[in-house]
């Protein structure tokens, strides 16, 4: 697989801007640290050479950015799409959140984004520089010298358990495409299942008494793109950033989690940016893996215009017990 490299898309934008097939570029800007990258919105060709990155922390998914990038755009906006952010680009157009034609997509290959978190774990604070090698990273400390890491040791959950190498959205590859792959992505929620009602209870009772509230994880997902949200709306009696009791500190995520069922493409981007480290994934992997189980195996994303099963009548869909067909008791 050809290594993608940040010379590589610089050169790759700048030929689309200067032939005018473009108008600005969508992808990363490098920020304060190695590990500090954030989406960013590219508009000449200076901005796009000192300061677009590509490398092991563009885990980024600029899908959802889009939205609002290409509302006022009179021109095509450039947008490297890995291929897990090309389910979530899929599923905007399904939803109809932004217009195709605006929209010029270069997919790239991704062997899998580092996550800070594992290197902090491994390397301490005070970290200085991390450059990346064939196999991993090498981090400068302040505090324990430098430490070499493998990639493997380092990566994101998600890219842990990749679902696909294939991109199903593009105008053009960079590189070959990959494939849809084999994963052990529910083990995780297997294991949850097969815990007791008062384990898995306390499980969550743990891990959410963490929230803070700040909303990152509904900031950043895809499927979360309402322009006012209910927990915004100061009429609904939930609009308070801390939760006011245990019960609201649940409400939040459950809510959440039902509001994206059948849609979320399983990006991980909602633990990805938690600063409390809520394993946030878990509960939309748990609706997806019950709608597999349920209505057939089913990927948000895969197809434009594809009808998730919960929004989707068929005669094979599963029916309500015995005892409720046989009346309204």
């Amino acid at each position: 697989m050809q290594k993608i490299t940040r010379e590589i898309l610089i050169d790759k934008a700048a030929f689309l801007l200067s032939t005018g097939v473009v108008g600005s570029v969508f992808g990363w800007r490098a920020g304060e640290f190695d590990y500090d990258v954030t989406p960013a919105l590219f508009t000449d060709k200076t901005d796009l050479k000192n300061n677009f990155v590509f490398g092991d922390f563009c885990g980024a998914n600029v899908s959802k950015y889009l939205i609002k990038a290409t509302k006022n755009a009179e021109e095509k906006i450039l947008v490297f799409l890995k291929p897990c952010d090309t389910y979530s680009f899929n599923q905007l157009l399904t939803e109809h959140r932004f217009n195709r034609e605006k929209v010029y997509v270069v997919g790239i290959p991704c062997e899998g984004m580092a996550d800070v978190r594992k290197i902090k774990e491994k390397a301490g604070e005070g970290i200085l520089k991390i450059s990346s090698t064939e196999d991993g990273v090498i981090v400068d400390t302040l505090y324990n010298g430098t430490i070499s890491l493998k990639k493997e040791d380092i990566l994101l959950e998600r890219c842990k358990n990749c679902k696909s190498k294939k991109h199903v959205a593009y105008d053009e590859l960079i590189g070959e495409d990959g494939t849809v792959l084999e994963n052990d992505r529910f083990d995780e929620v297997a294991a949850l299942e097969a815990m007791s009602p008062e384990e898995r209870f306390n499980f969550w009772q743990n891990e959410l008494s963490r929230c803070i509230r700040c909303n990152a994880c509904r900031d950043v997902c895809p499927a979360c793109t309402c322009e006012k949200c209910v927990f915004d709306n100061p009429e609904s009696g939930v609009e308070n950033k801390a939760a006011y009791n245990s019960f609201e500190e649940k409400m939040f995520h459950i809510i959440r989690a039902f509001h994206v069922a059948g849609r979320c493409t399983d990006c991980g981007e909602c633990s990805r940016v938690c600063p409390q480290h809520i394993p946030l994934h878990l509960l939309n992997r748990k609706f997806i893996k019950d709608i597999n189980q349920f209505y057939g195996e089913y990927q948000a994303g895969e197809e434009v215009g594809s009808r998730a099963p919960l929004v989707n009548y068929t005669k094979e869909d599963i029916e309500p017990n015995d005892a409720v067909n046989k009346g309204d008791k």
